[in-house]
């Protein structure tokens, strides 16, 4: 099985890794300092890290500018039962931005993780 990586600015790594693993069902593959986390669902690993905590993806840039979460950029998760997986993210204490949309292919909704990063949620039809 193929792998590919997504790497999310997150505000907090020990919150958002507790959201995606507890919330989203990704497992943690690794933990190896405060400021990184991988995390693994199927063939998707994603990348956690905090600004300036060490490493290369928290640096500033040589503009002076600093990596930060947030924005529209997301990954899409399917699910089987677009309602079900809303319940449980917003039981978690997770938003929504935004209703679910209906399109051709199916219905989506846009979930709002710790660090205000986007996980779009799709139900295929």
């Amino acid at each position: 099985m193929d792998r590919f990586s997504v790497r999310y600015i997150v505000d907090d790594v020990d919150v958002a890794a507790a959201f995606y693993a507890d919330v989203l069902g990704f497992e943690v593959a690794m933990r190896p300092a405060p400021g990184f986390a991988m995390l693994e669902r199927g063939p998707l690993r994603l990348l956690l890290n905090s600004p300036g905590a060490g490493g290369g993806a928290g640096q500033t840039l040589s503009d002076g500018s600093t990596p930060e979460p947030g924005g529209w950029n997301r990954f899409q998760l399917g699910v089987e039962d677009l309602d079900t997986a809303i319940t449980v993210v917003l039981n978690a204490g997770a938003e929504l931005r935004g209703d679910v949309i209906e399109g051709r292919g199916g219905r989506q909704v846009l979930v709002v993780d710790p660090s205000g990063n986007l996980v779009e949620l799709f139900e295929s039809y």
